[in-house]
C-alpha cells in the first residue's frame, strides 16, 4: 500500500480551498449598478445606481436591502454598525443629524433614485422577501417620509431596506468598495456586499 508523503500539505490545501469562499464576499453583479451577496447570515443587496451617476456628490447614497438568511432568526442591524470599506480604509456612516446638517440633497437623491431602473436589484434574492418601508436610517424631510430609526429589524420573510450614506472619499469609475453590516446583539452574525462603481 502506498502512502502519501505530503498528506498534511494536501489536506491543508484542500481545507484552504474549501474555506476560501467563506472568507471573501461572493457578490454578484446584477447590472444597473446593483449587487447582491447571499454568502453570510445576513443577506445583502446594494443598489449603487445613483452613486455611479453622481460620483462627485459630497455624500454617496446607496440603497441597502438586508434580510436574515435563517427565517427563524431575528436580526437587528444598528446604523452605527453599517460601514464601507474603500481602498483598505473603513468609513462609518454619518448620523442623521450630521447628514442633515452637512448635506441638503437627500430629497433630490430619493426622487432621482425612484426614477432609476430596479430590474437589477429585483433579479436577486430580494424578490422573495417583503420590505416594509415605514422606517429608514435616512428618511427625507417630507410629509410622507418614513420614521427615522437607528436600528433595522429583520425576521422571517420581512427584510429591511434603507438608504445609507457615506462621505464621498473621492470615488472614480471602476472603484471597488464593500459595505459590511453586523447584528447588534451578536457580532458573529454579519453580511457584506462588494460593489463596483461602473
Amino acid at each position: 500500500m502506498r502512502t502519501v508523503k505530503n498528506a498534511p500539505v494536501a489536506i491543508a490545501i484542500a481545507l484552504a480551498l474549501t474555506l476560501a469562499p467563506a472568507a471573501y464576499p461572493q457578490s454578484q453583479d446584477l447590472g444597473l449598478g446593483a449587487f447582491a451577496d447571499e454568502s453570510g447570515p445576513i443577506l445583502m443587496a446594494v443598489d449603487a445606481g445613483l452613486v455611479v451617476r453622481s460620483l462627485d456628490n459630497p455624500y454617496a447614497m446607496f440603497v441597502l436591502f438586508m434580510a436574515a438568511r435563517d427565517q427563524s432568526a431575528s436580526v437587528t442591524v444598528a446604523a452605527k454598525d453599517v460601514v464601507m470599506v474603500y481602498k483598505g480604509r473603513e468609513y462609518p456612516m454619518p448620523t442623521l443629524a450630521e447628514l442633515r446638517g452637512d448635506y441638503g440633497g437627500v430629497i433630490r437623491d430619493v426622487d432621482f433614485y425612484r426614477r432609476l431602473g430596479k430590474e437589477g436589484i429585483m433579479s436577486s434574492w430580494v424578490r422573495l422577501y417583503q420590505f416594509p418601508d415605514e422606517s429608514s436610517f435616512f428618511p427625507p424631510l417630507t410629509l410622507q417620509s418614513a420614521l427615522a430609526v437607528t436600528e433595522g429589524h429583520m425576521t422571517a420573510f420581512d427584510g429591511f431596506v434603507t438608504p445609507v450614506y457615506f462621505k464621498n472619499p473621492g470615488f472614480a469609475k471602476g472603484d471597488k468598495l464593500t459595505i459590511k453590516v453586523r447584528d447588534a446583539k451578536d457580532a458573529s452574525i454579519t453580511g457584506e456586499c462588494e460593489v463596483v462603481l461602473k
